[in-house]
């Protein structure tokens, strides 16, 4: 399958993974949407299009989200660099903003966006959280006491614990944790959160290379995560965390014991953006993040900045 070039776009299909993720792969900062994975599993949520930037070698894509007054707004992104300066103005003139731009696609261009009206702002909500692996797998000193005082607890507690590398044959028992946990968000938080992309992505476990452990209490199991390379190996991206929440210390033992699994040659774990829930910004910065892969939106300057 094809992607057409500016300014025609076509729904995202599971079909362009072989032209995508190529691409997609070699973009150095780390943004976390920016995976086919993370475009395909919420394509419906944002109703994603794509386009080919022409003969540049990056894409556009073009998605709509809703606010919390359910107000609809359109937006562009270009995960791999930014487009000529006419087809930005031309990108403005139909979408309301311009949404996740890295830094390494923003240098090149911010001087010109300036004299072109274009107002930059930070987009602290959707900071990906970056944490050293390392610090993660070992839980050393005063700022992790809590961290490892909750996985020892979890370790006497549930002395017949196990991980496993996750498999497409173990792909049916995650599937049990993640229903025991729908339940638990509904009841909860009186929705089903993440729930459908989280199954579509077990369901595609194979086809889209994801990576992760599945973790079980007297061989029944527990717990599950899931995630990919990111920022050209450099990072792994944790997509989905799903435990069963009677566990006591579930999420900090699954934490520390899949950031022990993971080579080596992964510096960073990136655990993804806050989305400007307090409870979510706090329970992250108990991690004690090394830094964030920062993103930014781009408005013309009379456009609604209140996003």
């Amino acid at each position: 399958m094809n992607v057409p070039c500016y300014p025609d776009f076509i729904p995202l299909d599971i079909g362009l993974k072989e032209v995508l993720h190529p691409r997609l792969s070699l973009t150095s900062d780390g943004v976390s949407e920016f995976t086919f994975s993370g475009l395909y599993l919420f394509r419906n949520k944002y109703n994603y299009r794509i386009s080919r930037d022409g003969d540049e070698g990056g894409f556009i894509i073009s998605g709509v989200q809703t606010l919390n007054n359910e107000t609809k707004k359109t937006f562009f992104s270009t995960p791999c660099i930014a487009p000529e300066m006419e087809t930005i103005e031309s990108l403005f003139a139909s979408h309301d903003y311009w949404k996740n731009i890295s830094e390494t696609v923003l240098s090149p261009v911010k001087n010109e966006l300036e004299k072109k009206d274009v107002i930059i702002i930070e987009d602290r909500d959707n900071f990906d959280y970056l944490y050293l692996r390392s610090e993660l797998a070992e839980l050393t000193g005063k700022k992790f006491h809590k961290k490892k005082t909750h996985v020892n607890n979890f370790l006497s507690a549930y002395p017949n614990h196990e991980q496993k590398t996750l498999n497409s044959s173990l792909i049916p028992e995650a599937m049990e944790v993640l229903e025991h946990w729908k339940l638990d968000s509904i009841r909860r938080n009186g929705d089903e959160g993440d729930y459908k992309a989280t199954k579509e992505a077990l369901d595609l476990f194979d086809y889209l290379a994801l990576k992760g452990s599945i973790f079980y209490v007297d061989t029944q199991p527990v717990a599950f995560c899931l995630g990919e390379s990111l920022a050209r190996g450099k990072m792994f991206v944790t997509h989905f965390e799903k435990a069963i929440d009677e566990y006591r210390g579930i999420y900090q033992y699954i934490n520390k014991t899949f950031a022990e699994s993971l080579p080596n040659f992964f510096t960073f774990i990136n655990r993804e953006q806050d989305l400007g829930n307090e409870g979510m910004r706090q329970a992250k910065m108990t991690y004690r993040p090394c830094g964030y892969v920062k993103k930014y939106k781009g408005f013309i300057k009379c456009g609604d900045i209140h996003l």
